[in-house]
């Protein structure tokens, strides 16, 4: 059996609140006890009290008095919200929202080319004829890439206009210390799209030696078949080492 205590004022005598506690016991901002609150209650001669079943009322009764500071934090974090929660009492954490990879839909896209950044060149080194002016161009703006490792093997394609001017660059793979993976379809992928009318291929070596080696001839001349179908020149494949660097067309291998 549950018991709770309900004050019954009386109907003649109207409540006085003294000077020294709260207007009424409704507004007291000091939780009492029941014993406490009883005996207090008795001193004023304010009613009596009489303990009744929980869930039962009586006519004219006045429900018990309930700290303001109860009505305050009813929304926070306390040991009774946590109970009838049955969550733990932890501090708030700070949400870390997990970015999602992009997912492409499972319809046809319009697709199209977008430069990532501007390259200033000097127009001496914008003509790219010989493999010295092409080294040059590698030194200048590959070096500098934010995704080149110079211990790594990198493979970098040059786009060029019928005029033999330099439009543009882009990084085609990353390798290991000593093997890169090269496809045509790669190499020739954003070269299409561009409207290149020749390439040149260039990847560096990092033990620092240039000399080509049979996996670098025999690419070689894959690529350049490949171009052959697609009307896109290969003009030269550049090997750069450290700090000389090789021309596999001056070598001869380019001879298809």
């Amino acid at each position: 059996m549950r018991l709770s205590a309900v004050f019954i004022p009386p109907a003649p005598a109207p409540l006085v609140a003294p000077r020294n506690l709260a207007p009424a016991v409704e507004t007291s901002f000091r939780p009492l006890s029941l014993r406490c609150w009883c005996s207090a209650a008795r001193r004023r001669g304010r009613g009596r009290v009489r303990f009744v079943r929980s869930g039962s009322a009586l006519p004219g009764a006045v429900k018990r008095a309930v700290p303001l500071l109860q009505n305050e934090t009813q929304n926070m974090n306390t040991t009774e919200n946590l109970i009838t929660t049955g969550s733990t009492a932890t501090a708030p954490q700070p949400i870390n929202q997990i970015s999602k990879p992009v997912k492409f839909p499972a319809q046809p896209q319009e697709w199209k080319i977008i430069s990532l950044r501007e390259c200033p060149t000097p127009e001496a080194m914008q003509h790219c004829e010989t493999p010295d002016q092409a080294a040059a161009y590698w030194k200048t703006h590959i070096a500098s890439h934010p995704y080149f490792n110079s211990e790594c093997e990198c493979l970098v394609v040059f786009i060029l206009n019928t005029r033999r001017r330099v439009k543009g660059h882009y990084l085609v793979s990353i390798g290991t210390m000593d093997t890169i993976l090269c496809h045509p379809r790669e190499v020739f992928r954003l070269a299409i799209m561009a409207s290149a009318a020749a390439i040149i291929i260039a990847h560096n070596h990092p033990s620092g030696e240039s000399t080509p080696s049979e996996a670098d001839i025999k690419i070689t001349r894959d690529l350049i078949r490949a171009g052959q179908l697609l009307k896109i020149e290969v003009l030269d494949h550049i090997v750069i080492g450290n700090p000389n660097h090789s021309s596999l067309r001056s070598m001869g291998y380019c001879a298809v």
